[in-house]
């Protein structure tokens, strides 16, 4: 009976010391949700006082144009090229921040009484003006000259080498921004063999973009860098479309370098500025690298005939040819990348930034005709040596 008892008293020792344990670590385990409840109602109530873009606060308000439910938010100061299809990428993305109740400043390099600056976008700077926009003319060398006040955000849309580029992320890091935005480009990806081009694949050391990169990575600021590829929509003053309807405008063949079935991606600008928008004071673009291009590739020959379609037209006639044996240059012949697939996928900024697309690129060019056909270019004489001769080359083969 004495030992029975004994054994009793063992095991509920043995009880209460197992006890112990557990109760301790249901006590801690009481102490971190109690720290992480209160934890996290302050990190509810300090995203409260700041309204991020984001894209479930995106409405369309008409074809193209996006609008967030904010209220006045960042100091945006842009770096617009001068020349070149990316100036119509600052123009609508001034114009989308300043909607968004952003205070913008858009500077281009250069001089405000240039000759450039009678071509779109910048003949239409008056629009930006009339949404607040203030327009400058300087240079990336010396910002600070025409910059008023400290911004919160750069972008830099103009910079293809570091040579232009590092006095204004070093002036923007100087002056206090929190974050910077370079445009860069989908150029620099080596050719892959296994298409699409997402953000990570390699790309050439030797671009010049490369090293701009490099040092925005280095750099004390939160940095984010988009890559675009071809460009189309309103305001540009590059060709792309164009190309394509200077041709079916005219009942003419379109000659189509290869076999017409590379792929290669053409965005509708407004979408470009609406992601580099929804990077803006926004804590998941931080240290991303986004593909700033169109949701979907389409083959050369593909664009072909969403032009022809866009344009009313049902039967496009498409020559395709190899251009050694013709014996022009690709590149003067045609305005697109051929020998290979180039085209990027914009999977980054789906997942990081929530990017929707709202219009197909069908749809699109069905504007861009409207706008073709309302700027009279359909109806001016147009030399086209180079077509003729690849017309000429391929007729002969077939009838030999």
């Amino acid at each position: 009976e004495a030992r029975h008892q004994q054994r009793e008293r063992e095991r509920e020792r043995e009880g209460k010391s197992a006890e112990r344990p557990r109760q301790a670590r249901m006590t801690a385990l009481a102490t971190r949700m109690s720290a992480n409840k209160v934890g996290g109602s302050r990190r509810a109530a300090g995203r409260a006082k700041t309204v991020l873009p984001q894209a479930p606060g995106l409405r369309a308000r008409r074809a193209g144009t996006y609008r967030q439910d904010v209220s006045a938010n960042a100091s945006v100061f842009v770096v617009n090229t001068p020349g070149g299809g990316h100036a119509v990428i600052g123009f609508h993305l001034a114009k989308q921040l300043a909607e968004q109740n952003h205070d913008v400043t858009i500077m281009v390099p250069g001089d405000e009484s240039s000759d450039k600056m009678k071509k779109e976008p910048f003949s239409r700077f008056d629009e930006l003006t009339s949404l607040g926009v203030k327009t400058v003319w300087g240079s990336t060398s010396d910002c600070a000259a025409c910059a008023s006040g400290k911004y919160d955000v750069v972008v830099d849309n103009n910079g293809k080498d570091l040579d232009t580029c590092q006095p204004v992320i070093d002036w923007a890091v100087g002056q206090g921004a929190s974050q910077f935005l370079y445009v860069s480009s989908a150029g620099i990806y080596k050719p892959s063999v296994t298409p699409p081009h997402v953000e990570g694949d390699a790309v050439k050391e030797s671009a010049s973009h490369v090293s701009v990169e490099n040092y925005l990575k280095g750099a004390s600021i939160a940095e984010s860098i988009f890559r675009p590829q071809y460009i189309t929509g309103d305001a540009n003053n590059k060709d792309c479309e164009e190309w394509f309807f200077d041709r079916i405008a005219r009942g003419r063949p379109v000659p189509i370098p290869g076999d017409g079935m590379s792929i290669t991606n053409v965005a509708q600008v407004e979408d470009m500025a609406k992601m580099i928008g929804l990077a803006v004071e926004n804590e998941s673009a931080h240290g991303g690298l986004f593909n700033c291009v169109g949701d979907r590739g389409v083959t050369l020959n593909g664009l072909v005939q969403l032009a022809a379609a866009a344009a009313g037209v049902d039967d496009v006639e498409i020559i395709n040819y190899d251009p050694e044996e013709v014996g022009v240059e690709g590149k003067k012949a045609f305005p697109f990348r051929y020998t290979y697939h180039f085209f990027s996928e914009p999977r980054a900024a789906v997942a990081k930034l929530g990017m929707t697309y709202e219009r197909s690129l069908g749809d699109a060019l069905k504007e861009r005709w409207a706008a073709y056909k309302a700027s009279g270019r359909a109806d001016k004489d147009m030399p086209f040596e180079i077509d003729d001769k690849i017309i000429e080359s391929v007729s002969s083969k077939v009838m030999a």
